[in-house]
């Protein structure tokens, strides 16, 4: 790792992505932070437009700085989506600078935001972990959560009330076969006035039996009343011939 001048108002420390560099002291809007350099490539000759690293700083169509040597310290200043610091770019000169765009805490690390292209080739397809980006995710992560739980608790409701409803159905049906329907006996009285409750087959014959049996006594009544007024009758004259 480089060593750094004890007057230099940063440091090379561990970051979420790696190696980052952070302030040492505060630092104020608008101060130069440390300038970004290292050979100059020219895309004209073929031999520099062959170089292809992650640390290439495109200044113009022409010139780029290859920034890849250990001694170019801004290197480790990652990328943000919400950056506390920028890129100065001074294209006559060839030469690009790191500048604070916000008030920076000591401890706090130093970032910028690399630009659209590199963020689409090297950042995007592995996830942006800056603070930002990690914030969104979390937030989304949360509400993820969030909804699984609540559809959850849908689902209960749902299962409880699909529940309730049964138990209600089935407490209604088993009424229902409770209940006696219309015209049936209950506790020995008629619903209508006529019984239908079940006899038995002798039951059944003893009521027979039972119902003709005025009738036999009747006629053997009438009977007797017939054979006495003969008798009656016959009398006279049985006296008369004796």
């Amino acid at each position: 790792m480089v060593a750094l001048s004890p007057s230099k108002p940063y440091r090379i420390g561990r970051s979420r992505t790696g190696l980052g560099l952070f302030a040492t002291r505060p630092i104020k809007k608008g101060t130069k932070i440390i300038r970004y350099f290292g050979p100059l490539l020219d895309s004209k000759k073929k031999k520099d437009d062959a170089v292809d690293n992650k640390y290439l700083f495109e200044i113009s169509n022409r010139w780029t700085i290859d920034g890849s040597p250990r001694n170019n310290v801004a290197r480790y200043i990652n990328h943000a989506c919400k950056p506390n610091a920028e890129s100065d770019v001074k294209v006559r000169k060839r030469k690009v600078f790191i500048r604070a765009i916000k008030s920076i805490k000591a401890g706090e690390e130093i970032n910028y935001d690399y630009g659209t292209d590199y963020f689409k080739i090297f950042l995007k397809p592995i996830g942006c972990k800056c603070d930002a980006c990690e914030k969104k995710r979390k937030k989304k992560r949360a509400e993820a959560r969030a909804e699984r739980q609540r559809l959850k608790l849908k689902a209960e409701r749902k299962a409880a009330k699909a529940a309730e409803k049964a138990k209600r159905d089935a407490a209604a049906l088993l009424t229902r076969r409770k209940k006696p329907a219309k015209g049936t006996a209950q506790n020995g009285a008629m619903l209508n006035g006529k019984s239908k409750a079940p006899r038995s087959k002798s039951a059944r014959s003893l009521v027979k039996t039972t119902r003709h049996r005025p009738v036999l006594m009747e006629t053997a009544d009438r009977r007797g009343s017939r054979a006495e007024r003969i008798i009656r009758a016959e009398m006279p004259a049985v006296a008369a011939r004796a």
